[in-house]
């Protein structure tokens, strides 16, 4: 079986990569991913040669698309650009990529007759949740550039299972934590920061709804809706702990030894979400269960960011980190 991942070597989709290579021996990865900023070729280290490749293009490129899923059965698309922030500076970027990519993939999709499309999204596309939990046939109310480019592609897939029949499938998760991930997202600038004895910029009264689910569980149960999942359908992916970011700060803090002064107040981001929480029962019943529970999770991850500051301390002095703390720091109160 050979499958095409884009966005190979971010995050999620490096986490991906590792768990289908350890479980499904007779498979074989074509790793399509442009190498940005959030990119890193370190997350695919130790990956056998002789069955992942890694080749370098832009999901919005017609010809690199085409390159990389010729003779792929099953495609998983993790590309994406992910930060709110940096969508509230400048959406361009996030509709070039997050919407005409999809686009591109789901054309070449078609042409290749690939067998299975899964598009991976995000529970912001939802909005901000007061009460209760998202559920699949929800209302999108984005509210963030990001999360509305987000939907978009969530409504584009839709529509060419609608028209063109396509064979694809929707996933919806909540914050993933876990190994490998850039330092720009919260909670690991939040330990890396904390580990140089930097401040961590908290927004806002910190009051603010989070669901955690570890990228290993995430990985799980993307195979699963991949190799299960109906077609056509949309699958919340929910974390394993709710929790308020200020309670997660503290935790970090108790974990690590290190004091509250090191917490530092800034001023609310625009259009913040209040609150995100998924129903995560249909995927229940596709038979998926956490394995991480949010303590102990919480706790390798920052030990493994304790044990690899040779992978986060290149990537936090490459220059935009300066730039991006120093305008959270004006908000200082």
């Amino acid at each position: 079986m050979k499958v095409l991942v884009t966005g190979g070597l971010g995050f999620i989709g490096a986490n991906f990569i590792r768990r289908v290579l350890a479980v499904r021996p007779s498979w074989a990865v074509v790793n399509l991913d442009a190498l940005t900023y959030a990119g890193n070729r370190a997350n695919a280290a130790g990956l056998p040669a002789s069955r992942h490749r890694w080749l370098r293009g832009d999901i919005a490129d017609v010809r690199a698309v085409d390159r990389a899923m010729k003779g792929c059965e099953l495609v998983v698309h993790f590309a994406a650009e992910t930060h709110v922030d940096r969508s509230i500076l400048d959406a361009s970027q996030f509709l070039k990529t997050n919407v005409i990519g999809t686009q591109v993939l789901l054309d070449a999709a078609l042409r290749h007759k690939v067998r299975r499309f899964l598009h991976v999204s995000t529970d912001e596309v939802y909005g901000s949740v007061p009460k209760g939990f998202s559920k699949e046939t929800d209302l999108l109310e984005p509210n963030s550039p990001y999360a509305a480019s987000k939907a978009a592609s969530d409504l584009l897939v839709r529509s060419y299972v609608a028209t063109h029949r396509a064979p694809a499938i929707i996933t919806r998760a909540s914050n993933n934590y876990g190994p490998y991930q850039y330092p720009e997202k919260a909670l690991p600038l939040m330990i890396t920061n904390f580990l140089e004895d930097k401040p961590f910029p908290l927004y806002g009264d910190g009051r603010q709804v989070r669901d955690w689910l570890h990228v290993d569980d995430h990985a799980r149960a993307l195979l699963l809706v991949l190799e299960k999942g109906a077609l056509g359908e949309v699958y919340n992916v929910g974390g394993s702990r709710t929790c308020e970011n200020r309670e997660l700060v503290r935790r970090v803090l108790r974990i690590m030894g290190k004091p509250a002064s090191l917490v530092a107040r800034v001023e609310d981001r625009k259009g913040h979400d209040r609150r995100y929480a998924l129903d995560g029962a249909k995927l229940r019943r596709l038979g998926f269960r956490h394995v991480h529970d949010f303590e102990s999770g919480l706790r390798a991850t920052v030990a493994w960011y304790q044990a690899n500051a040779a992978w986060w301390r290149p990537l936090k002095a490459a220059g935009g980190w300066r730039t991006y703390c120093a305008r959270q720091y004006r908000g200082r109160r």
